[in-house]
């Protein structure tokens, strides 16, 4: 099983890897657009106030502009040491064992609007760019996107869990991935959907299936191992499930 992660606004800062080389990373067959997605992001650093604007980001985040403009010259982490937040928070995947880390390592890819998709082994450094950004001269980032990434997934081999949020799912989307909604369900019954903790409980999710040693190959398997871990889910539809959390 592939899992399809989200990426995270904020990144950890620094790393200890030589500067980006594209050429080393994963999905060699991206890697043309990685590289006029990421020339075009230098480039447009060199001005900062219409790259602000394009990336949606205020006075205050002015730095990551910066952070762009050094990303050829920046150290690199591993792409699942790179990306923190609360999705990353849950998952811990510095704090797995060996085994279930090794698991990571082979199921997890990020989903990037910069590198289309980053393993959790790949070199990386720290950047900003979302899956909703324009760049002036590359357009919508989904129409460039969208004819390399969708051959790769096209060919992964057994099921894809798909925890993107709908900017990336843009990037290439997989009508026929396994997805899981997050609700809570209060004491009188009721449910909605979980917002501010929905990445948290997916991280928690992931590394419940990361630290089993079943075969995730479908839907079934994947609802066991997290009914096993203590989750209650719910099958809804031939490739989605709820998890259902407490209120």
């Amino acid at each position: 099983m592939l899992v399809l992660l989200p990426p995270s606004e904020t990144k950890a800062t620094g790393g200890d890897g030589a500067p980006l080389d594209l050429e080393t990373l994963g999905h060699p067959s991206l890697t043309p657009v990685r590289r006029r997605v990421a020339e075009a992001l230098v480039r447009s650093a060199a001005d900062p106030e219409a790259a602000r604007t394009a990336l949606g980001l205020s006075a205050r985040q002015a730095d990551l502009v910066r952070v762009n403009a050094d990303l050829f010259g920046a150290p690199t982490l591993p792409g699942l040491r790179r990306y923190t937040g609360v999705l990353y928070d849950g998952l811990g995947y510095a704090t797995l064992p060996r085994a279930a880390r090794a698991r990571a390592d082979e199921m997890l890819v990020v989903a990037s609007a910069l590198f289309g998709l980053v393993r959790a082994t790949d070199p990386i450094p720290a950047y900003r760019l979302s899956g909703g950004s324009v760049l002036p001269e590359l357009g919508t980032l989904p129409a460039l996107w969208r004819p390399a990434l969708a051959p790769v997934l096209a060919a992964v081999d057994g099921p894809i869990l798909d925890l993107r949020s709908g900017a990336y799912a843009a990037l290439a989307p997989l009508p026929d991935a396994i997805t899981v909604q997050v609700l809570t369900e209060r004491a009188d019954g009721t449910r909605s959907v979980v917002s501010h903790f929905n990445k948290h409980h997916k991280g928690l999710l992931v590394r419940a299936l990361v630290s089993s040693r079943a075969q995730l190959g479908d839907l079934a398997a994947v609802l066991r191992v997290a009914r096993r871990a203590g989750y209650r889910v719910e099958k809804t539809g031939t490739a989605s499930f709820d998890l259902v959390t407490a209120g």
